[in-house]
């Protein structure tokens, strides 16, 4: 296994992670409220919601916003240092911040797709079902993001086989991580 590989997208993809903390604490503490509009607008397909209540434009913006924002840390901070450097797969520049914003609106958009195929199965949000579905949907749901995130990123990196693996594996236990610390803190109303 090529490790310095993996941590290079690992770093590639910690933006994201803020993305997803900064959605939490928006949830937490009300922000952007007036973003608290589903996408889907209520409407239905087959007589069940298209997306749910949950999939809502503060979670577009909010994730976007944040994983902005780690990508200016990245740029504006960890840049100078040498050894981050070795790690870095994007070239970094002010333009970046606006990258970010692109990867994090992408990421969530691409958990649509997920979320419409769960209402039409008769998932609520936030539910799961049973048997291998119930398996198939946890790790979906877990790194439904990198679809959006890549196809972002694919016109400034080389996407190889490998580098998705590494980002899917980085983003699994990350997310998991996080949506545990989000549930404990009252962000989220489930662990998973």
């Amino acid at each position: 296994m090529n490790w310095h590989e993996f941590w290079s997208i690992s770093y590639l993809f910690s933006p994201l992670l803020v993305g997803l903390a900064t959605h939490g604490f928006s949830i937490k503490f009300g922000w952007l409220g007036s973003l608290t509009r589903a996408i889907d607008g209520g409407k239905t397909y087959r007589g069940k919601r298209i997306f749910g209540e949950n999939k809502t434009y503060r979670g577009v913006f909010a994730v976007a916003l944040g994983t902005a924002l780690g990508f200016g840390i990245q740029t504006f901070v960890l840049h100078r240092f040498e050894s981050v450097q070795r790690l870095e797969l994007l070239e970094y520049w002010a333009g970046t911040v606006g990258v970010g914003f692109l990867i994090g609106a992408a990421a969530m958009l691409s958990e649509l797709l997920n979320s419409f195929i769960k209402r039409q199965l008769g998932i609520a949000p936030g539910k799961t079902t049973s048997g291998l579905l119930s398996g198939f949907f946890y790790v979906l749901d877990q790194i439904d993001l990198l679809i959006g995130a890549w196809l972002v990123l694919a016109f400034l990196v080389s996407v190889t086989l490998w580098r998705v693996v590494f980002s899917a594996v980085f983003l699994f236990f990350s997310h998991q991580l996080i949506s545990l610390i989000g549930y404990a803190l009252g962000m989220r109303k489930t662990a998973r």
